[in-house]
C-alpha cells in the first residue's frame, strides 16, 4: 500500500499557478436563473482532468518517464500534460477502455498498455511497473492531482457571486476532494459540495462510511470513467468524510436521459462521467445557485447517436 500525503496549502496555492500559466478558463454557462454548467469538457484534453495532471507534471524534472492508469480521461490528461511539459508518458488502461479515448492517447504519442478487464487491474499493473523506476501519477490518490482539480472551484469563485452549491462527479473522488478543500478555505462564504456517484460504481461513498477503502462489486455502466475501486488506503475518501461531503447518486437511465437532454438541449457533447452532475442537479435540486461540473466530453460516437436516438 502506498502511502500519500494530503494536499497542504502550499500544494493548492502551486498547483493553481501551474494551471493558469498552461490552462485557460473554462466556460461557465448559466441554464436558469440558478442553474449553472461548468464546461471542464473544454479543455484541451476534453476533460477537467488535465488540472491534476499539469499540477503533478509541473513539479517534475523535464524529461522525467512517468506512468499511469487511466480509463480514460485521466490518461489523455497526463498525456497532454507530458507533451507539454517535455515528459515522457506511459498510460495502462484495461482492454474495455473506450475506442476513442485510446485513439486519443495514441494521437498525443503516449505509450499505451493495455492491461486486465477492469480499472483496478490496470492500476496495479502501472503501480508494479512504477516500481521500475517510472514515477507513477495516480488518477486520484495523489496530493498535487488533488490540487490542480481544485482549480475548478477558484474559477468558479471568481464568477458567482455569494454561496453556491457544487454537484461534482465523484469516481476516485479527487475533484470533490480537491473542491472540499478549497472550499474549506474560502472563508467569505458558504460553498457546498455534493459528490455524485453512479449507482453501478459506490467505492467512495462506501468507504466515507466504512472509514476505510471497501474492495465492491463493480456493475457496467454508462459513466465508465467512475467505475472502478479505491487504491488501499486511498486519501479522498477521508477527505470527503472529514469535510462532511455529502454524496448521492443517479441510476443509468437517469445518466441516459441527462446525456441526451445536454445534446438536444444545450448543444453539448457529455460523456456518461460528466452527465452524472446534471442528472443530479435535476433531480436533487437544493436552494440557491447551483452548479454541475461537465466534467468531459470523450464519448464514444456510436454510444452518443444512440442514446440520442432514443425517445
Amino acid at each position: 500500500m502506498r502511502h500519500v500525503q494530503k494536499p497542504t496549502a502550499s500544494d493548492m496555492d502551486r498547483a493553481r499557478v501551474a494551471v493558469r500559466q498552461h490552462l485557460a478558463t473554462t466556460p461557465l454557462l448559466p441554464i436558469s436563473r440558478y442553474e449553472w454548467l461548468k464546461l471542464d469538457s473544454q479543455q484541451p484534453s476534453g476533460a477537467f482532468k488535465v488540472r491534476g495532471a499539469i499540477a503533478a507534471l509541473s513539479r517534475l524534472p523535464r524529461g522525467t518517464n512517468v506512468v499511469t492508469a487511466s480509463a480514460g480521461n485521466h490518461g489523455i490528461g497526463v498525456a497532454w500534460a507530458a507533451d507539454t511539459l517535455g515528459h515522457r508518458a506511459t498510460i495502462v488502461v484495461p482492454e474495455n477502455a473506450s475506442p476513442r479515448k485510446l485513439a486519443v492517447l495514441e494521437e498525443m504519442g503516449a505509450s499505451v498498455i493495455r492491461h486486465g478487464t477492469t480499472f483496478d487491474e490496470a492500476e496495479a499493473h502501472a503501480v508494479m511497473l512504477a516500481e521500475s523506476g517510472l514515477t507513477y501519477v495516480s488518477a486520484y490518490n495523489d496530493p498535487h492531482v488533488i490540487a490542480g482539480q481544485a482549480t475548478v472551484l477558484d474559477e468558479l469563485a471568481d464568477r458567482i457571486e455569494g454561496n453556491f452549491t457544487i454537484f461534482v462527479p465523484v469516481g476516485g473522488g479527487g475533484l470533490a476532494a480537491g473542491m472540499a478543500i478549497r472550499a474549506d478555505m474560502i472563508k467569505d462564504r458558504a460553498i457546498r459540495v455534493i459528490g455524485v456517484e453512479t449507482e453501478s460504481s459506490l467505492a467512495v461513498s462506501t468507504a466515507m462510511r466504512a472509514g476505510k477503502t471497501v474492495e465492491i462489486e463493480i456493475a457496467p455502466s454508462l459513466a465508465d470513467g467512475l467505475a472502478g475501486n479505491l487504491e488501499g488506503g486511498a486519501i479522498t475518501a477521508e477527505i470527503l468524510r472529514e469535510r462532511g461531503v455529502e454524496m448521492i447518486s443517479v441510476s443509468e437511465k437517469q445518466i441516459e436521459a441527462a446525456i441526451r437532454t445536454l445534446y438536444l438541449r444545450h448543444d453539448l457533447r457529455a460523456e456518461g462521467a460528466a452527465a452524472v452532475s446534471f442528472a443530479a442537479m435535476k433531480a436533487y435540486p437544493v436552494d440557491g445557485d447551483m452548479v454541475a461540473i461537465i466534467s468531459g466530453r470523450n464519448i464514444d460516437e456510436k454510444l452518443l447517436k444512440d442514446i440520442v436516438g432514443k425517445r
